[in-house]
């Protein structure tokens, strides 16, 4: 393979053969509608989504969901001492710790600032928060599926995927007196 080379196109050196167009029609014109049909970013800012109290010491603000995909992302803050429910994933989970630390009680690896954290379909864990963490432990997760919560036995009392969690969410802000939140994909 030789070397790449950057090309440049002159629009006005585009010759369109063999298609009857209409002098009504600006070929320009028509370009341009179709650069702007590209669909763009989708911004939400921290405030445009609200935090919500789970009731144990877990806040929730959910960014985005794709309930065809099963996807919901969520950015959770739990206060110092906190263990949710033992779970297990159908799908694929992505995490990025922002603040504070957390860990399985099942595993010996601590998520700090920073860390990055991948968990395969199929993974069982316990998260939980030291009880001397000072401040919140601030971490943004991807999932992929449902959450399914288990007892020591492996029996699922509780399925969280991204139709709970958006009805969840939008009852949880309503219930606070909060405006509907625009949740991405909701």
């Amino acid at each position: 393979m030789g070397p790449r080379r950057n090309a440049a196109i002159n629009l006005s050196d585009i010759v369109v053969q063999d298609v009857d167009v209409p002098d009504e029609v600006d070929l320009w014109d028509t370009f341009l509608m179709t650069i702007l049909d590209i669909p763009s970013a989708i911004h939400r800012g921290e405030a445009d989504l609200p935090f919500i109290s789970v009731g144990d010491g877990t806040h929730l603000q959910l960014l985005q969901v794709d309930i065809d995909a099963g996807l919901w992302v969520v950015r959770t803050r739990f206060e110092p001492g906190v263990t949710i429910p033992k779970h297990k994933h159908t799908g694929q989970v992505f995490a990025v710790t922002l603040a504070g630390s957390w860990k399985y009680v099942e595993y010996p690896e601590v998520n700090i600032a920073g860390s990055y954290l991948y968990e395969p379909a199929g993974s069982v864990h316990t998260l939980t928060v030291p009880a001397d963490q000072e401040g919140v432990t601030d971490v943004w997760f991807a999932i992929y599926g449902a959450n399914l919560n288990i007892d020591d036995e492996g029996n699922v009392w509780a399925v969280i995927d991204a139709g709970f969690m958006l009805e969840f969410y939008l009852g949880m802000c309503e219930a606070a007196g909060l405006p509907r939140p625009d949740v991405i994909g909701a």
